[in-house]
């Protein structure tokens, strides 16, 4: 951790004392000797902590030391710059959640003209989500099995990996989610059978799904042999949850609860159809217009003599 002292606003006869302060916490093991810049302006010492970066005691002993500094020192470094964008992605995953959720719940509902639906979808969408967090951190910071991907012991999950695994998952699972629905609400226009409406899209749908899932699958358990733990922790992260998506959540759950729901599915009440445009996913031939005829070209007569 780095101190830096500003003698525009702590006088630089005070930085050997706030070195004492500093060290003289007990999560602090060593302060360097301040070094002063050339024009005298500013003064810089680091300070090493009794513990690594990444150890839970961490965002504590930055605040503590934060605390310590009168107006005019600031502390920065790796370890606190990693530990305040560690905070800054957790305050903001609700956020980020709940604006991509919302999005999604507002398309699909003007897509397939129902309000259960969509939400249906979200909650599917996250359960897979939460699956690959589950798995993710019992491997890699709980330890279970993580001599299987080349580490020797346990390691904190990176801060990056939850916002960047639910960007990328929820938008897999809602291309899985958006291709079952497809089909099962032209069978259900069609037919007006809310359970066989089900069971025909399922049915025309479920090889093309489990096909795309497995190469999917494969191609993210390739990133777990990288070297950076990152990606590793990605690679598993999006192979585990698209094979429970596709598996469990598109094959069972899904067409289950559509199943139970029947024709609730595709309730929508008056007021909200009134307002939505309506979009039509596919356009049939029929109701596209014939082109005019067009009258073929004639050859010129020949000029009367």
């Amino acid at each position: 951790m780095v101190v830096v002292v500003d003698h525009g606003k702590v006088p630089a006869g005070d930085v050997a004392r706030l070195a004492e302060e500093v060290v003289a916490h007990e999560d602090v093991v060593a302060v360097s000797t301040p070094f002063v810049s050339p024009d005298g302006a500013v003064s810089v010492f680091e300070a090493t902590p009794a513990f690594g970066p990444t150890d839970e005691r961490t965002p504590a002993l930055v605040e503590d030391v934060r605390t310590l500094l009168p107006e005019g020192a600031e502390l920065t470094g790796l370890t606190p710059v990693m530990n305040d964008i560690a905070a800054k992605m957790s305050d903001r995953l609700p956020l980020v959640i709940g604006f991509v959720v919302g999005v999604s719940v507002l398309f699909l509902t003007v897509m397939f003209r129902s309000v259960v639906v969509p939400l249906k979808a979200a909650v599917m969408n996250l359960l897979s989500v939460a699956a690959a967090y589950g798995v993710v951190t019992a491997v890699f910071q709980w330890g279970w099995g993580v001599e299987l991907f080349g580490l020797d012991h346990a390691i904190p999950v990176s801060s990056w990996v939850p916002i960047l695994l639910f960007a990328i998952l929820f938008g897999l699972s809602m291309d899985y989610e958006v291709f079952l629905l497809s089909r099962i609400r032209e069978d259900w226009q069609r037919t007006g059978d809310p359970r066989g409406s089900v069971v025909r899209g399922l049915a025309s749908t479920g090889r093309v799904i489990s096909a795309a899932a497995a190469i999917m699958v494969a191609v993210f358990l390739g990133f777990t042999t990288e070297v950076d733990v990152v990606v590793k922790m990605m690679g598993l992260g999006m192979a585990v949850a698209v094979l429970l998506d596709a598996t469990l959540v598109r094959m069972v759950l899904v067409p289950a609860t559509m199943a139970m729901l029947g024709r609730w599915n595709w309730w929508l009440p008056r007021w909200l159809d009134r307002i939505l445009p309506e979009i039509r996913l596919e356009v049939d031939d029929d109701a596209i217009p014939a082109p005019a005829p067009t009258r073929p070209e004639l050859s010129p007569e020949p000029a009367a003599v």
